[in-house]
């Protein structure tokens, strides 16, 4: 069993602004919410594959603490056609580092920041070979 049977469940987004982050990954994004709680700090945006984005408020401790908002999340999110969502993304105000880059290993990506300059990437896998 490949993994031991583990599969990808959630991945996690720190936020300074918990509704600005909810209008941006609704409204720009186009991910669903499956539940939000302003007050509680964190929204879910299932994705296709079963897993879940989960959106949540960064409180770093007072002790100075860095927080943990403004990264590289280190988290894809696959689209068939990566131009046409780097087209439609952009003009729906998503600020790209760079427009789609093919990679050494055959697929494409381009990395995008939230409101908070959280960076996400966007990916298109390669197409399998029919030969093989």
């Amino acid at each position: 069993m490949a993994g031991n049977g583990m599969r990808l469940a959630a991945v996690r987004v720190f936020v300074s602004d918990i509704a600005g982050a909810v209008d941006f990954y609704r409204d720009q994004l186009g991910l669903q919410p499956e539940a939000v709680s302003l007050d509680d700090g964190y929204a879910v945006f299932p994705l296709a594959n079963g897993a879940d984005l989960i959106v949540e408020a960064d409180a770093p401790e007072e002790d100075g603490e860095e927080g943990l908002v403004g990264r590289f999340v280190g988290a894809s999110l696959a689209v068939d056609d990566i131009e046409e969502a780097y087209q439609s993304l952009s003009e729906q105000g998503v600020r790209f580092a760079d427009p789609p880059e093919r990679q050494p290993w055959g697929g494409w990506l381009a990395h995008f920041m939230d409101p908070d300059d959280n960076v996400l990437s966007l990916v298109q896998l390669p197409e399998a070979d029919p030969a093989v």
